[in-house]
Parts: structure tokens; sequence; C-alpha cells
């Protein structure tokens, strides 16, 4: 017989961050062993009709003689009070003495506390110590603010990305609950092993449209990236000459972008407006190949027809020039240019780059009829990752066909393309006195591959456009979740500004660790059972949530296609062939 309503122990000691509780019959802990489990409630008496809860942290027996009797002591750890009113709040201002009454907080405290109301109305999943109580979390707090869902490899971390994206979004068991209305939320995802499209992939008669990106539809024209992305990709910071690569680089870009832009002024390196990078690779190969007249009255380029070039800019773009010879000879006076011959290896990765069929999306997407992307076609552009293009509230960037290489500057590009429509749309609307009424949410799935704690420049840019916008997103209405297996691997000033966290099992003791040190301090003891949640099963604490709580979360429909490989089960089949000429030919984009 379980004793709901009886008093299971007193209080023995009481603390700020733990209060001990004395269990001197074993025949109590038997009959409330359900209840008396790590992670689960109870309700303290604070001797003024309120009343504190804690949540249960260890359970241990001081007296091993069993003819004198079990005794037991439970150490909790206080999250907050319900007063007489029966509304739950946050902490308290007192804390209970020695000797107070305790006991199991039963179903219908449970339901006061978590049931849904205006403010909570946001469904999260069940509480795992009571399957029968739905967990509402506040729905503006939790996706306004930045998320953090961490989770081992197994844990169900696909799954539970899945589920809360597809409740923002109106999906439920294969169905859209919003056919008839398409809402206003957008949702980015950067999905690196192409999970996701499976899970936002409905009948044609839900009229739910996915805004899939594969590495084969996105268009992202290299004029769009910044002076950092740009020297990413074909600069090497560690060559001895870098420095004049950058200068010589940066100056073509410049006059390249001034050639096709002449209508607009006070063009800088970064402006984002068309240039023919194919025309910098001239100026630049010129450059290496320069030769300068020194008869009288030259002291300037000179081509091998006598040609003498006054104006780089109107010769070098258009193709690969042939100089003079150098010489010393009286009659035939020439000597090579500031940078003959320095640029050998910038050229040769400049061409290597550009010849490249993985990096098409970027150094060469082409429109349908064949003609590439200006500066007019920015707004296009911009709209294929908001979704406006197909009217899609969810919009997959699906990163798996992404070069390794180019990884981190494809995320920061388009990341801080999405930072900066936010920002200019939310100046817009102050200027007009309104608010920004296009909420977007960023989804960073493994997010320790292109966002690490550590690591060398090739990661400088990603992590600079994903720490803006943990750091001012929030401002202009983008927010940010951070999916990761690893999170101590993960950049550290994203996490810290992470207001809610979703953690399912993590076995590692490092990842472990960082995430307790995240969480509040009031609630961060719980965290130590992490290493024993089921899949599916997390430990949920922030401003979205009223205390930390330990949720069941549904399996989503449908599904991400996150399953492992099952490898006994394919071991024991008989061998398979593979066609091996397929495989290579898209490895080699045939």
């Amino acid at each position: 017989m379980i004793h709901l309503n009886n008093i299971i122990g007193k209080v023995l000691s009481s603390a700020p961050n733990l209060i001990s509780i004395m269990v001197d019959k074993l025949s109590i802990l038997e009959d409330n062993k359900e209840h008396l489990q790590i992670g689960k409630y109870l309700k303290i008496s604070e001797g003024n009709n309120n009343h504190i809860i804690s949540i249960i942290q260890n359970l241990k027996a001081i007296n091993y003689d069993v003819s004198d009797g079990l005794r037991f002591i439970i150490d909790s750890q206080p999250i907050g009070c319900i007063t007489e009113d029966g509304l739950f709040h946050r902490g308290s201002l007192t804390l209970p003495v020695p000797t107070e009454p305790v006991y199991i907080v039963d179903t219908g405290t449970l339901d006061r506390i978590f049931r849904s109301d205006d403010e909570f109305d946001f469904p999260l999943g069940v509480l795992s110590q009571n399957k029968h109580i739905e967990l509402n979390i506040n729905g503006n707090k939790f996706f306004s603010k930045h998320i953090a869902v961490v989770g081992s490899t197994g844990a169900g971390k696909s799954c539970a990305v899945s589920k809360i994206l597809q409740n923002a979004v109106g999906i439920n068991n294969d169905q859209n609950q919003n056919s008839t209305l398409l809402k206003n939320s957008h949702i980015v995802i950067f999905d690196i092993h192409s999970e996701y499209a499976a899970a936002f992939t409905l009948e044609e008669d839900q009229n739910f449209t996915l805004n899939d990106l594969t590495v084969d539809k996105i268009k992202l024209p290299y004029w769009l990236m910044n002076s950092e992305e740009l020297e990413a990709i074909f600069i090497e910071s560690n060559e001895s000459n870098s420095h004049n690569q950058v200068s010589q680089f940066k100056n073509a870009v410049i006059l390249n972008k001034q050639k096709y832009n002449s209508h607009l002024s006070d063009i800088t390196y970064d402006t984002p407006v068309f240039f023919a990078i194919k025309e910098v690779f001239n100026y630049i190969e010129n450059m290496n190949r320069e030769v300068i007249g020194k008869l009288d009255g030259e002291n300037c380029p000179k081509l091998s027809n006598g040609t003498l070039i006054t104006n780089r800019k109107d010769y070098y773009f258009s193709q690969v020039l042939d100089f003079v010879q150098s010489s010393t000879s009286k009659d035939n006076k020439a000597s090579n240019g500031p940078f003959y011959g320095e640029f050998n290896r910038f050229v040769s990765r400049l061409e290597t780059k550009l010849s490249d069929k993985r990096l098409s999306f970027l150094l060469n997407p082409q429109k349908e009829d064949g003609s590439v992307y200006k500066t007019n076609d920015f707004e296009e552009i911009l709209k294929q990752f908001l979704g406006y293009i197909n009217k899609s509230n969810v919009t997959i960037v699906d990163l798996s066909g992404v070069p390794f290489e180019v990884l981190s500057i494809t995320v920061s590009l388009i990341s801080r393309l999405i930072f900066d429509f936010c920002f200019h749309y939310s100046k817009l609307k102050h200027k007009n006195k309104e608010l920004n009424d296009i909420p977007v949410l960023v989804v960073c799935e493994e997010a320790h591959n292109y966002i690490p704690r550590s690591g060398g420049a090739e990661y400088n840019s990603s992590k600079k456009s994903i720490e803006r916008i943990a750091k001012e997103g929030r401002k202009y209405g983008l927010s940010l979740m951070v999916v990761s297996q690893r999170p101590s691997e993960v950049s550290e000033t994203i996490f810290a500004q992470c207001n809610n966290y979703v953690a399912l099992r993590l076995t590692n003791h490092n990842d472990q660790a960082y995430v307790r040190n995240l969480m509040p301090e009031s609630s961060n003891a719980i965290a130590e059972i992490l290493p024993n949640l089921s899949p599916g099963e997390c430990l949920v604490v922030g401003d979205a949530v009223l205390m930390p709580t330990l949720v069941q979360l549904e399996i989503p429909k449908p599904e991400p296609k996150s399953q492992s490989i099952k490898f006994h089960s394919e071991w024991n089949l008989p061998w398979k062939d593979v066609e091996f000429s397929e495989v290579v030919k898209r490895w080699r984009k045939e």
C-alpha cells in the first residue's frame, strides 16, 4: 500500500542546496519505493502552510543491522515552493527546519505544477515519473531564447529535436495540424548527416512544404562571402607570403566589384555584390607573370607586343597576358614585377578550387537557364534560406554533400546572411515603431563539427557567425538550437548563452561535468542522473520550465533517418556485390 499523503520522514538537516531527510522504517521505504527514486520529487513542510519541493539526489542506509531496523537518509535538492494558494514558485526565501515532516508529491500536486495555462502552452512530453501527466513548457521563453540539446550517440537526439520542431510547426502523427493556414514559423536546420528531411516529409494531401536544400539545389554564390570567408577558402595563412596574397587578392576583388557595380558607391572588400572570380584569377596570374619595361619613358608593365599597361584593371581581368622577357640589354631592358613568380602556389590553388566540381554550388552556381547569379539576384538567394520561395516553415540545409574543407565556410555564410536579414528587418520595423514579426530559429546539428571549442583557423568563420547569433541574435528575433553529442567540445561562448537545456543520456564523464556546470546552481546536482537515462528520456532545465524535470519524449511521426546500421544482422546475410563504378561516379560528381 502506497501512502502518498502520509509522512515518509522528517528533515534531518537543511541548507540552500541540500536537505537531508531521515526515513526511520524499512516498511515506509518498501511501501513508497516507486516514489523514492533518484530524480523524483518530495514535498517538505515549511512550517507556514507552504511546502518546499525538492528533488531526490541520493538514498542511503545508515543502519545495516536488520534486527534493529534499517534507517535511511535521503539527500534532496530544494528547487521551489508551493504556496497556500497552490501555485508553484522557483526558489524559496525560507527553508524547513529539522523535524519538519516530508511527504511524497502526489499526482494532484504534480498536475497543478505542470498543467497547461496561458504561459505554459507548448507540449514537450510526459513526466518520466508519472506518464499520465503531460509536461507543458513556456513556448515563448523556450524558442525566444537559445536552446542546447545534448546526448550521446543512440540517446535519441535526432528524434528529440524532430519532435520538438514538429510540435512547433504543427506536425503530429504524420498529420499537418496547420494544413488550412500557414503559420509564421521559420526554422533553418543545418543537417550534417541528411537525417531530418524524412521527419518533415508528409503526404501531399497534408499541404506541408519542406524546403530541402541539398548540395545540388542550394545556390550560394561566392561573391556573398566576406573577406574572412574568401581568404579561408583561397589563401593559406601559414605560407610565408600570405600577406602579399591577401593584399593583391583584396585589391583584385574590390576592383572587380567596382567594375560590375559601377552604380554603387563605397564598395568594400565585404560588400555583398557580384564579382567574377575567374577574372580575379586572371588578375592574380598576371601579377605573378608581370614584367616591367625599363626603357626611357616606360617603367610600367609591358606586354610582348610592346603594349604598355598604364592601368592594370583595364587589362588584367580579361585574360592571362603574355609579357616581355626580362632583360638587362640596353635595347630590351626589362625586369620582373614585384610579385613575379611569388604567387605560383596561390595561382595553382585558385585554379584547383575553381575547377573542383564538388564546389560548384559555391564557386559556379547557375540559374536554370545557365546564367550566373549577379547582384540583382541577392533577394532570391536570401529567400531560399528562409522558406520564402516555396512558403515553407522548415528549411533543411543538407550539409552531407558539402566537402569538409568548405563546411565551416558554408555554415558561416548562411548563418551570417540570416543574421544580417534579421538585423536589417528589425531595424526597418523599429523605424516604424514596430517589433520584428519574423521569428527565425537556426538549428546547428552536430555542432562540434563546425563550431568547436578549440581548432584551427578553418573554423574561425563559422564560430564567429554562430557566436554572433548566440550573443546578439535574440534582439533581432533570431534564436539558436545547438545540438551535440560532445558538448564539452563545442564553443564555450555559444553554450554559455543558452537559457534552456534538453539533456539526454550522456556517458562521457567530461561531457557530464561540462553540462552540469552550465546548469543553474540550484539544479545542477540532478545532472548526476544523466548517464542512467533511457532512450528518449531527458532532463529539461531552464527558463521555459518551472523546475528541473525528467521527461519522456514521444517518438516523432514521421521519424528522422537516424537509425544505426545493424551490423550483426547484415554480417549474417549472404555476400553482396557493390556497383563501385556508381559510387565512384557520384564521388567524383560525374
